[in-house]
């Protein structure tokens, strides 16, 4: 085990009704102007989002409404909150929604007391050192973003999608999370939030850090978890106790418990937002296709974490390890079919896709050699593209 240091200063509200907390929290917290992030419509639709607004109107906060945040999110939007923040003198951001919706209020809240460009934190010019504070309300399990400090965006100009990873600038300050908020998700949208939490925990479980037997066990039994739950909510979208278990773990996924003590990995998210941001693919459905191409890899180059997450998380017992980590990759992606993901590029509906610049831009954004498990280099990272197209 690595030396490490570890800090979660997130307030977790957990339960039903968690979202009548918001006004309260808001003015404790936030200020009392604030900017109020959200996505497409749903949150308007549901009326959650009247909800909200009604909660802060009891506690006097003044809140200007920034809505229409997408899937894989852009930097357009951001530096339009950005400028809203400066010229309003917001005093702090709530967002409500998932991911991309909460990344995008950390970009506005980096951004917004920074004198230059807020793209300098995402390539690596500049370091966040303060931020506006942010809340989030929590609607979509998936990205862990309510209980980390990072943030994924991509640059429209280029198609350049990168994250910027904090200590602690970025981590909200408090999380709402009513499980009930997440029964309405439709069977896709689930799905591939399930496929993105797994990623962030097996992104830490593929290491090359011994001795981790407590971190690895709770990256087991969360593995484990999300598994046996997935197949419930797949089949009754509104069972409580099914959603709260996967709700819970996505954020666990990505607040960094995972990681204590561990040289983390990062390859499969890396290769995958290259195919995110190119072809505008769903981010957990582009993982599920990474993830089992990256499993076949290292299986014949460097087996031992493919053996281990075969039989120590889904149980495979063999007679040699090639066996069981053969067994075990076949079981995963059966597991990723029960619940409608894709396990090719065809079937993520990239007929052809332009392998050559998928390697050529994943190299330019993580450098010559990436991935801490097994260095991924240009040649590793075509074969991975590869045996991605072809299943195998």
């Amino acid at each position: 085990m690595e030396d490490f240091k570890y800090y979660t200063p997130t307030r977790y509200i957990f339960g039903r009704n968690a979202q009548k907390n918001s006004g309260k929290l808001t003015s404790e917290l936030l200020g009392s102007k604030i900017l109020l992030v959200f996505g497409q419509g749903s949150a308007k639709k549901s009326g959650l989002l009247e909800e909200v607004e009604n909660s802060l109107k009891e506690h006097d906060i003044k809140f200007y409404e920034f809505g229409g945040i997408k899937p894989n999110p852009t930097d357009g939007p951001v530096r339009i909150g950005i400028e809203l923040c400066k010229t309003e003198g917001i005093t702090g951001i709530l967002a409500l929604g998932g991911g991309s919706v909460i990344d995008t209020a950390k970009a506005i809240a980096a951004g917004s007391l920074y004198d230059g460009d807020f793209w300098d934190f995402y390539c690596g010019k500049a370091v966040p050192q303060k931020a506006l504070p942010i809340g989030v309300i929590l609607t979509i399990p998936a990205a862990g973003s309510e209980g980390s400090g990072n943030s994924v965006i991509t640059k429209e100009d280029g198609l350049v999608k990168v994250s910027i990873r904090t200590e602690y600038v970025l981590r909200p300050l408090f999380a709402l999370m009513n499980p009930e908020l997440t029964y309405s998700l439709p069977p896709y949208q689930t799905a591939c939030g399930i496929v993105d939490m797994m990623a962030h925990i097996l992104e830490r479980y593929f290491t090359p850090t011994e001795g981790m037997e407590v971190s690895d066990g709770i990256s087991e039994g969360l593995l484990k978890a999300i598994m046996k739950e997935a197949a419930v909510v797949m089949v009754t979208p509104d069972n409580y106790d099914a959603r709260a278990n996967i709700m819970w773990a996505g954020t666990l996924a990505h607040n960094g418990i995972c990681g204590c003590g561990k040289q983390e990995d990062w390859a499969s998210h890396g290769l995958e937002h290259e195919i995110s941001a190119l072809y505008d693919v769903a981010h957990g459905a582009g993982l599920a296709v990474i993830l089992l191409a990256y499993m076949r890899f290292m299986l014949e180059h460097r087996p031992e974490r493919v053996v281990m997450f075969s039989s120590h998380v889904l149980e495979i017992t063999g007679d040699n390890d090639i066996e069981i980590g053969e067994k075990g990759i076949d079981k995963l992606e059966k597991f990723f079919k029960s619940i409608g993901m894709p396990v090719t590029f065809s079937e993520l509906g990239i007929k052809n896709p332009d392998i050559d610049l998928l390697v050529k831009k994943v190299h330019q954004n993580k450098g010559d050699v990436f991935g801490a498990y097994y260095p991924i280099t240009s040649q590793v990272s075509r074969e991975i593209y590869l045996r991605a197209l072809k299943g195998n």
